[in-house]
């Protein structure tokens, strides 16, 4: 089995969110906003997971309410480059990387 990150763009609505401007306080309003997450299913099966608001067998949500509210489109130019990763501590890892990335080149980035 394998992992991967994705990102998926949000709208531009996100960023006027409290919880938005206190996770990223250095944000720059010309740079998207973005979901930043690890799965191990495809990013594009994932993607729909989130935009249908997928709930699974125990009742339990699958998607992120961020994501099934704002979610745009995948950006696989931010993420492509770090897919395949074998092991999920190391997926884990690199979403943290990756969104720690994307807040320092001024993206708006939600990640949880």
């Amino acid at each position: 089995m394998s992992y991967s990150v994705y990102v998926i763009e949000l709208d531009k609505e996100f960023a006027d969110l409290r919880k938005a401007k206190e996770a990223n306080p250095c944000r720059n309003p010309d740079r998207p906003c973005v979901y930043v997450g690890y799965t191990s299913k495809s990013p594009r099966a994932r993607f729909k997971q989130h935009m249908f608001g997928k709930v699974g067998k125990k009742g339990y949500r699958l998607c992120s309410r961020v994501v099934y509210k704002y979610g745009i489109k995948l950006m696989p130019e931010l993420y492509a480059y770090f897919n395949p990763i074998l092991k999920k501590d190391d997926a884990m890892e690199v979403e943290i990387l990756l969104a720690k990335i994307l807040r320092k080149c001024g993206y708006t980035v939600w990640q949880n």
